[in-house]
This record gives C-alpha cells, sequence and structure tokens, in this order.
C-alpha cells in the first residue's frame, strides 16, 4: 500500500512539476524508496554475508547479524509496475491517472501480482480506464488458456519438478546420461512452471475483459540464445531493455559498449531473480552465449517463428533449435543449484564417459515413464500450436465440435490422471 501510494503521488507530482529539476528530484525519491523497499527485503542478508566474506578475507574478524526476512507477495513485480509507471510519466509517454482505484488495480491486479507478467502503465491502465464489458468469445478464449496453463504446471512442471529434484539433490549418486536427464527434466519444470503461470494469468484476465502482456513465445523453438530471450519471459527483458539498457545506451556508440551494456542487463536479471552468485553467474552465462550474434550482428536474424508456414523444420533449424536448448540448459543447472560448487560438480558429473549410455531409469519410480511419453506429446503439441499465442488455441480452426471437445475434455482428463499429490510451490513464487 506505501508503495503504490508512493507511486501515485509521485507520478501526480511529476507530471505538475514546473521544472525539469523537480521532476528529476521526484522520479529519484520514487525509484529510490521502491529499489530501497526491495533491496532490503530481497538483499540484505546477501549483502550482509558478501560484506562479511569480504573483511574476513583481509583478516578482520567480522561480527554480524542477518535477519529472517519475510519476502512480502510479489514485491519484485508490482515494484516494477510502479517504477513502469513513473518513468513513463518522466519521459512524457502517458499522463498520471487521478483515480486512485484505478491506479491500485493496475498494480495489484490479482491474475499477474505474484508471477508475472510485468505489465506496463502504457497498456494495462487504458484498459482498466474503459467500460468493460462480458464477452463470451473472449471469455471461452480464456477459459482455453488457462486450462492448457494449468496442464503445464500441473502435469508437466510438477511431474518433471520430483525427478528434477532428485537427481539435483542427489547428483554424486548418478551418471552423467542421468544428469543430462535431470537439466533437461528441470528446463521443462521451469518452463511448464513459469510459462503454464502465465498463459493462466492471461486465461483469467481475458475472462474479466482485460488482455495482458504476453510472456512466453515458445522459447525453446529458439534457433540462437538472442531468439531466446526474445521469447522467454517477455515482459521482464522488455522491461530492462527499455528503462536500463536503452538509457545506458544501448547497441549505439562503440562495440565494447554494446558489449557492456548487454553483460550489464544480463547480470542485472540474474541479481533480480534473487541474491546468490549461482543467479548472477547465470545472467553472465547467459550473456556469454549471446555475444557471438551481438559481435556478428546477427542477434535480429530469427524474428519470426521457426518454420513459419511449414509442418517441419529444416535439418538446419532442427539442429540450431536443439543447440540453442542445450546451452540453455547448460545454463539452467546454474539457476537450480543450491551453489556455485554444487553445479560445477553437476555440470563435471554429467561430461563422463557414462555420458553416452542411457540413463538409470531403474532407479525412479515407474511414474517416470508416464513423464517421459508426455514430455513428447506436449512438446509436439506446442509445435504444432507455435504459431498461436497458446498451443490449442489452433483448435479454433476444427470445425467440428465433438473433435474440439475431445481434446478439451483429454486435457481435462490429463490433468486429473497426471497431477502430483503433493502441492510444488511456483518457482516464481520465491522472487
Amino acid at each position: 500500500m506505501f508503495s503504490t501510494l508512493l507511486d501515485y503521488f509521485s507520478g501526480l507530482k511529476i507530471a505538475n512539476a514546473e521544472s525539469k529539476l523537480n521532476k528529476k528530484v521526484w522520479l529519484v525519491i520514487s525509484v529510490g524508496i521502491n529499489l530501497g523497499f526491495l533491496g532490503f527485503f530481497k538483499y540484505y542478508n546477501f549483502f550482509i554475508d558478501s560484506f562479511s566474506a569480504l573483511l574476513e578475507s583481509f583478516g578482520f574478524q567480522a561480527h554480524y547479524e542477518t535477519l529472517a526476512i519475510i519476502l512480502p507477495v510479489g514485491i519484485s513485480f508490482y515494484t516494477f509496475h510502479g517504477l513502469s509507471y513513473v518513468f513513463d510519466i518522466y519521459n512524457q509517454k502517458i499522463t498520471p491517472t487521478t483515480n486512485w482505484v484505478d491506479y491500485t488495480l493496475f498494480v495489484s491486479f490479482f491474475p499477474l501480482l505474484v508471477a508475472g507478467p510485468i505489465e506496463r502503465a502504457t497498456h494495462l491502465l487504458p484498459q482498466i480506464q474503459k467500460p468493460r464489458v462480458f464477452k463470451y468469445d473472449k471469455a471461452v478464449d480464456g477459459l482455453k488458456q488457462l486450462l492448457w496453463g494449468l496442464l503445464k504446471k500441473v502435469v508437466i512442471a510438477d511431474g518433471c519438478a520430483e525427478y528434477a529434484n532428485l537427481i539435483f539433490n542427489n547428483h554424486q549418486d548418478y551418471s552423467g546420461s542421468t544428469l543430462l536427464m535431470g537439466a533437461i527434466f528441470f528446463a521443462f519444470q521451469i518452463y511448464g512452471d513459469f510459462s503454464g503461470y502465465s498463459d493462466m494469468a492471461l486465461g483469467t484476465a481475458r475472462m474479466l475483459g482485460f488482455e495482458l502482456l504476453q510472456n512466453f513465445r515458445y522459447p525453446y523453438f529458439s534457433r540462437d540464445v538472442a531468439e531466446f530471450w526474445r521469447r522467454w519471459h517477455i515482459s521482464l527483458s522488455s522491461w530492462f531493455k527499455d528503462y536500463l539498457y536503452f538509457p545506458l545506451g544501448g547497441s549505439k556508440g562503440s562495440l565494447a559498449k554494446t558489449v557492456t551494456n548487454t553483460f550489464i542487463i544480463f547480470i542485472v536479471s540474474g541479481f533480480w531473480h534473487g541474491a546468490a552468485l549461482t543467479f548472477i553467474f547465470w545472467g553472465a552465462l547467459n550473456a556469454l552465449f549471446i555475444m557471438p550474434s551481438i559481435l556478428f550482428k546477427s542477434n535480429r536474424r530469427n524474428l519470426e517463428i521457426v518454420a513459419k508456414g511449414r509442418s517441419l523444420p529444416t535439418i538446419k533449424e532442427f539442429l540450431s533449435m536443439v543447440g540453442t536448448f542445450l546451452l540453455v540448459t547448460l545454463a539452467w543447472i546454474f539457476f537450480r543449484a543450491e551453489s556455485m560448487n554444487h553445479a560445477f560438480d553437476f555440470i563435471a558429473g554429467i561430461f563422463t564417459p557414462e555420458l553416452f549410455r542411457m540413463p538409470s531409469l531403474s532407479l525412479f519410480s515407474k511414474e517416470i515413464y508416464y513423464i517421459l511419453l508426455l514430455l513428447p506429446l506436449f512438446v509436439a503439441t506446442e509445435w504444432i500450436g507455435r504459431e498461436y499465442s497458446y498451443a490449442i488455441e489452433n483448435l479454433k480452426n476444427v470445425h467440428w465440435r465433438p473433435l474440439r471437445w475431445f481434446a478439451y475434455f483429454g486435457i481435462a482428463f490429463a490433468i486429473l490422471m497426471f497431477m502430483q499429490t503433493s502441492e510444488t510451490p511456483f518457482i516464481y513464487f520465491q522472487f
């Protein structure tokens, strides 16, 4: 509530300020307090631990206390909602709203509050300010996307999570091929978990008459890492691009400046996800992976979805997708690992002669075979629907109604049949 009040009144003060200096003062106040809250709740213990380790490295004995801080629900997301609002007012992209209820709804709209997408005032506020009427077609479409997102979460993500957690937590007990399988399970866990939440958020909002920003566009069908980051967590990537990368100078200027700015936004993105060296290294590693396309100026090469208008990709496209997926999966190991040593030990365990043997499936429960069967079906469904905003949207083109209903009931049956009995929290709830 305090953050909402702060940004609401800061927006009015910035718009009504008579001088550039006063505008900047109110902008700095809003940004400083918002980032101060974010820094305290998310990063206080990290900075205390890091500062203590630095002092001890110089021979000083540090005496300090960390705090058992409870992270406010959705703080990373609603902070960025508010910051985009004051930035856009300062840059004269929008005029501030004088309706307190409208602005509060923009900041705390329940479908996206805890895990995004990160909305912009320029996109969502106008929808809030105009009257909405119930539209049957929109509501049905929203329900379909909600259904698909639920399948992604409770079948794909939660099913993969059980084995990804087991393998990551006991990595020293498994062969190289089994560790690689665990990393792939986590890649699908985080995709199904996060994009599943986004689908449910978009579907729920559409039922209420709102169109939210699309947050995922089939990222695992990307042909290079630059394309992957145009398709993964789009609202965060575009936020950093507009409010950090461009103000830093973007790609204007020397190549060295472009490289530096790219590393900055990826490292900041990693730090946004969590106060740990593993997240920072994950961000830096993705920046490193994207460097070839920056250096050879090919980062804008793959703008359209792969094999658009065709049933199958070319061999080159297929190999590019596999290579990109493996690079992204390698980086995900640092995202999932408990520490840097854990990540490096896990990777070292993969690259052994046992990498070229079959994974040890007999070490797991028989339910793993269900996941190994469902994953290819899931990928095939996403491939068929890749030119649509969500995978089963293309079912609207099936004119025979019984076949459409068979598909929807089939998805609902799969959710009831394969959902896990124990709760697996959304990964991005921790951010």
